[in-house]
């Protein structure tokens, strides 16, 4: 399959630069091995899922380096004490080796990890393939005019993106090879077999893979919403400290995220609980039973779903950004709700997303309340499933979910 050039490639080439280890994560299949071979040619590439690789860290990890001053480890969750040869190696030699680390559990939840490389690695986190650079449209110039104060654009129809292919096909860098939405399916089924028969159990022990499962899916449906571990834990059967173990799981495997709520507000009562959000679109709506486009449509989580889409695109935009912004929700305990606050210094943008291909200025009651009470904010965003970009209000336009990318 031809090499989809990613944009978070030139800010890894920069750290690498910089600093003697860098560390890139995320899901299985986003593309991590992918992008550090293409873009990294003269980098040394090892993988220990390669047996006989596993028997030389075990003996000597060291050894896997000797005349080697640049270097891929890939998979190197599988041996978390590799690492302490690795600082070895960069202290002894000032500095002037090079180790580029790859996994696809979540580093930096990792205590002895963080402990060992600390002052001597960055962390970054590779996403599923965006729609823009799906495209190959490396940078992101709508996003950014956002943050401009005063930046104006005229009204005007734009290209129509149906959202439905997406949120059924997802954003894996494979799937964009796939014909038909059976093989879709089917990539799918495997994607989750391998992690509950492999990852998972590398990560962690789990009684029951059938509850876990099910736990999973009841995390999928929930997706896009305030995140309630005493209601997942009794949907499932579950104790609370398993289901708070099976959650901290996902996110060491990159599958979930948590994003806090944005608190900086003195007063208004805040709800401070974080939202959850699978990774893909496409993989909450496998896991929660949905398998053609009728069924999705009909489903009362359609709207989280959609979020989810979002989700996606603004975390791979801030992975993308130095120093990286912050992002939040905003929700008041009176029910008032902003689905993203994106903090970058001390500004701010709020979205909100709606499902809805005619957006109006009912649809932004929240986005104006949220403007008056935080009046750095530069601007609201109502992010929609049409085609349509339109000023709702002087400081808040409404946008398609593409054009946030592109």
């Amino acid at each position: 399959m031809l090499y989809i050039k990613r944009r978070l490639s030139n800010k890894i080439r920069k750290i690498t630069d910089t600093f003697p280890v860098t560390v890139l994560t995320g899901a299985r299949q986003v593309g991590k091995s992918t992008l550090l071979q293409q873009e990294f040619p003269e980098y040394t590439y090892l993988s220990l899922d390669d047996f006989s690789l596993q028997e030389k860290v075990r003996r000597d990890p060291a050894s896997l380096w000797i005349g080697q001053e640049r270097l891929i480890l890939d998979e190197v969750q599988k041996f978390p004490a590799l690492l302490e040869a690795v600082k070895l190696s960069v202290d002894r030699s000032d500095r002037r080796n090079r180790f580029i680390l790859s996994g696809s559990a979540n580093l930096l939840l990792m205590k002895e990890v963080t402990e060992t490389l600390a002052g001597r690695a960055m962390y970054l986190e590779l996403f599923p393939l965006t729609i823009g650079e799906e495209k190959q449209i490396l940078e992101n110039g709508n996003f950014q005019h956002l943050w401009q104060p005063d930046w104006q654009v005229p009204e005007q129809e734009l290209e129509s993106i149906d959202p439905w292919s997406y949120l059924m096909r997802g954003f894996f860098p494979l799937l964009l090879s796939f014909s038909d939405h059976e093989q879709v399916l089917t990539w799918l089924e495997g994607y989750t077999r391998t992690y509950l028969e492999r990852d998972l159990r590398a990560l962690s022990q789990v009684d029951s893979l059938i509850d876990f499962r099910r736990f999973m899916q009841a995390v999928a449906l929930r997706t896009g919403s305030i995140l309630n571990q005493a209601d997942v834990a009794k949907d499932c059967g579950l104790s609370h400290a398993t289901a708070h173990r099976y959650i901290r799981l996902l996110e060491t495997s990159h599958l979930v995220a948590r994003v806090p709520a944005f608190s900086r507000s003195r007063k208004k009562r805040l709800i401070k609980s974080p939202k959850v959000f699978f990774l893909d679109p496409a993989l909450s709506i496998f896991l929660s039973g949905i398998h053609d486009e009728e069924t999705l449509q009909k489903s009362r989580e359609l709207g989280g779903y959609f979020e989810t889409l979002v989700y996606l695109h603004l975390r791979a935009w801030c992975e993308s950004q130095t120093p990286k912004p912050g992002i939040y929700y905003w929700r008041t305990v009176s029910g008032q709700e902003v689905d993203f606050v994106i903090e970058q210094g001390k500004k701010l943008i709020a979205l909100e997303v709606k499902l809805t291909s005619r957006p109006s200025v009912q649809d932004i009651r929240h986005l104006l309340l949220f403007l008056e009470e935080y009046p750095e904010t530069v601007r609201g965003v109502l992010v929609h499933s049409g085609s349509h970009l339109q000023w709702l209000h002087s400081k808040v336009v409404a946008v398609p979910w593409w054009w946030l990318d592109f």
